[in-house]
């Protein structure tokens, strides 16, 4: 069985796959893409022309949050989702509502009128659920973290938003990079 990655580094939706796949220690090759000049081929892999793609076997599948599941079902250790079922189905709902963080991040970015207040409001929330457990999805980091993370990163690192007055998420974030995984990432956004 070969996996085959089609990633972006400026992309986001493409770090979910890439610290999963760190995660669980996944060997994949991965081909990069040019977002700025997509090749006709990759609406062949998906339809919409977007990355992530993960392909097995010459099987393509497309959609960060599809492809997270994929492997956390094909590669189960080691787990990125709780055992309990109420703990999975809450962070299933976390990763469901991401527009929540990432359409206020796009707005900031895009440098909309009341972006950055919308964007604080964001951050104000998920501050205050990281206040109450250590991880997005309850006591274990998992994969809301590492669904969310990537923009938390961009936001600090590209768009130079201060997180210091969300102490809980600060706190956090500062424990992700102790990852591995977390850590090759904010070398990626760092070479951005």
């Amino acid at each position: 069985m070969s996996l085959v990655l089609y990633d972006a580094p400026r992309c986001p939706y493409a770090a979910r796959v890439r610290i999963v796949l760190a995660e669980k220690g996944i060997e994949v090759d991965v081909v990069e893409i040019d977002l700025s000049e997509r090749p006709d081929w990759l609406y062949e892999k998906n339809p919409a022309g977007r990355v992530p793609v993960i392909e097995e076997d010459d099987r393509p599948l497309a959609e960060s949050v599809v492809i997270m599941e994929f492997l956390e079902e094909r590669y189960p250790e080691p787990a990125l989702l709780p055992p309990d079922p109420a703990d999975r189905a809450f962070v299933r709902l976390l990763i469901f509502r991401d527009n929540e963080l990432t359409s206020p991040y796009y707005a900031l970015r895009r440098g909309e009128d009341g972006a950055a207040e919308a964007f604080d409001a964001a951050l104000g929330r998920f501050d205050t659920l990281l206040g109450e457990r250590p991880y997005l999805g309850g006591a274990e980091y998992g994969l809301a973290d590492i669904a969310l993370v990537p923009w938390f990163l961009r936001a600090r690192d590209t768009l130079g938003v201060e997180l210091d007055a969300s102490s809980s998420l600060s706190d956090w974030l500062a424990r992700l990079e102790q990852r591995p995984a977390i850590a090759a990432e904010v070398g990626v956004v760092a070479a951005l």
